[in-house]
């Protein structure tokens, strides 16, 4: 979603904002701008697409000031063009905003009816006039904002500069995160760490409600009800060297290539390798659950949609998995001896939160996040935290697989709590997840072949994925993965379903791409390969020795895939069907890194 990042110090900092928006790229968006203030004037500069739109700009007219906001935007309200693009600003005020305003439109027509001028498609707009509007009133800049809040319905970060305070940076955060920075005689606001992380490693992230006044040398944070507040300073992780592509040419590549490492870092830390006892040092027993909800978007929940497969197969606990766009809408009932489990890369998800939020009032909640100082993070009963490092690509690779990783070590804690494995099982399921990674580093060596297999791919307009199981769960990632980067339509289906009315599309210029590790459900699929084959489907078949030597035959293509217990096909079988994606991506030429339309972080609903 939207980026923002604010700067109140003693250096020409519109150079230091583009940095920070450059670190912000990863979340997706379609325009980018600066405002500064110098002169008791407010320069701004903003350009539609890339940030080198904008560098191009500020080349040729530079803006000068010590203090500024800038923006990347992910078009909501109005279309994606340099009018529409933040900040916006009147004579007295500039904002950047990240969110929705649902009551702009009334606020709009106030505005209108009191003389005021607005310019653009957007909802933020009325922001900066709401604040002038108090403000020559009479209000000072403080009051200004606090007024304009109490007027906002929605969810939104905000950061504001004013003309005639050239040292007064406000930052309002009502849903989306925002994180105040401190740095040598400088104050920061940003969207997340990574945004500043250029910048200053010490953060403190504000919570609802919470308005933020900061000078160059100070920062006085107050909640919604006025009263000043502590809001604790943590030491981030990131620094350069984690958004940096080194010698890949794009950062999905990196972070596919990176899965060995961050999965391997990730089991050890739940799962010891010298012991092969998993530990996941939670505030509950979880023997005491009855039944576990997960709940998570996109990516997430086709990582949910494994864990139930082994959840039920392997702890024999009942495990319901939830879209968190559907499930907080349609009033579920929750067991209170039950779990809710949320998953989200970023943990600022807003659906994720707000389901999250539901089931917290009635059983407990445990998140699994790739970014402990998240707002999902900070507000679970328990975590567990992915250690994929800062992943930037939008579609989700390393972060996935890290998710797994989890999942599966929680799910041998949940056997071995409801005593349906002994030890010895669970000194064996975990020492083959720990093996995992070394087969990761295998699979990565077919990645020639995966792109020679791309060349044959990149011209098909549609794509069938199917599986069984586990692979299904798969077969629905790889095809969103297909569709997120490639821009090619995707669709998977469990196998058996294939009978069932998509096998009409099967035709010779239908590729099939078809997940069939050599486990329990593998004669069942073959079965319904033979079903493909029949009617001239393009089968490249991704599949171990064994069953390689059994079907492949009906395959135009296979991928050879390292033998594997069926618990941990699913952190292998992964790395495949994102490579084949990325590379049918490259070769058409889209921007695999950030694909149309797409955000990284969704904090909206």
């Amino acid at each position: 979603m939207c980026g923002i990042i604010g700067i109140t110090g003693q250096r020409q900092v519109a150079p230091l904002i583009i940095s920070g928006l450059k670190h912000l790229e990863y979340r997706g968006y379609d325009s980018a701008g600066i405002a500064t203030v110098s002169g008791k004037k407010i320069h701004r500069a903003r350009a539609q697409g890339k940030l080198i739109n904008l560098e191009k700009q500020l080349t040729t007219h530079p803006l000068p000031g010590v203090i500024g906001i800038g923006h990347t935007r992910w078009a909501t309200h109005g279309v994606p063009n340099e009018i529409n693009a933040h900040p916006h600003a009147t004579t007295k005020v500039a904002v950047v905003h990240n969110g929705i305003i649902e009551n702009f439109k009334e606020l709009r027509d106030e505005m209108t009816a009191h003389g005021y001028e607005l310019h653009s498609q957007t909802d933020t707009e009325v922001v900066p006039v709401l604040t002038t509007y108090y403000m020559d009133q009479g209000f000072s800049p403080q009051d200004a904002v606090a007024e304009t809040v109490k007027r906002l319905h929605g969810a939104y970060a905000l950061a504001f500069v004013f003309a005639e305070h050239p040292d007064l940076l406000i930052g309002v955060r009502n849903g989306p995160p925002l994180a105040i920075g401190y740095g040598d005689d400088e104050m920061l606001l940003g969207s997340d760490a990574l945004a500043l992380s250029h910048l200053t490693s010490r953060i403190a992230y504000l919570e609802d409600g919470d308005i933020a006044e900061l000078t160059p040398s100070s920062a006085v944070v107050r909640n919604g009800s006025g009263e000043k507040v502590t809001r604790v300073i943590t030491q981030s992780d990131y620094n350069g060297s984690s958004t940096a592509k080194g010698n890949y040419r794009h950062f999905m590549q990196k972070e596919i290539h990176e899965q060995p490492g961050v999965v391997g870092e990730t089991i050890k830390l739940y799962c010891n390798p010298a012991t092969f006892e998993v530990n996941l040092d939670l505030p509950f027993k979880l023997s005491t659950f009855s039944r576990v909800q997960i709940v998570a978007c996109g990516t997430s929940y086709y990582a949910a949609q494994i864990a139930k497969y082994w959840l039920e197969g392997i702890a024999g606990i009942a495990t319901d998995v939830d879209i968190a766009s559907e499930f907080r809408y349609r009033s579920p009932v929750l067991d209170p001896k039950g779990l809710t489990i949320v998953i989200s890369q970023s943990g600022e998800t807003a659906d994720t939160l707000a389901a999250m939020r539901y089931a917290k009032a009635k059983q407990k909640v445990m998140a699994i996040v790739n970014v402990a100082e998240s707002t999902i993070a900070r507000e679970a009963g328990a975590v567990l935290q992915t250690y994929a490092g800062p992943e930037i690509g939008v579609a989700s690779t390393k972060a996935f697989t890290t998710q797994l990783a989890i999942l599966a070590c929680l799910t041998l804690a949940f056997a071995e709590a409801r005593k349906t494995i002994d030890t010895k099982q669970r000194e064996h399921l975990c020492h083959l997840l720990l093996e995992a990674p070394a087969h990761m580093t295998e699979i990565l060596k077919l990645d020639a072949h995966l792109h020679a297999l791309a060349a044959n791919l990149m011209h098909a307009t549609d794509m069938l994925y199917i599986g069984r199981g586990t692979a299904y769960a798969l077969a629905m990632e790889g095809a969103l993965k297909m569709k997120e980067i490639s821009y090619i339509h995707a669709e998977a289906y469990a196998a058996g379903e294939l009978k069932h009315g998509p096998i009409a599309l099967i035709d010779e210029d239908m590729p099939v791409i078809v997940l069939a590790p050599s486990d329990a459900l593998f004669d069942k699929t073959a079965s319904n390969l033979q079903e493909t084959a029949a009617r001239g489907g393009k089968i490249i078949l991704i599949s171990d020795k064994k069953g390689l030597g059994a079907i492949g035959d009906m395959a135009v293509a296979t991928i050879t895939m390292p033998d594997s217990d069926p618990f941990v096909a699913p952190l292998l079988y992964a790395l495949p069907v994102q490579m084949l994606a990325y590379h049918v991506a490259v070769l058409k030429g889209t921007d695999v890194d950030q694909p149309r339309n797409l955000a990284k972080s969704v904090t909206v609903e």
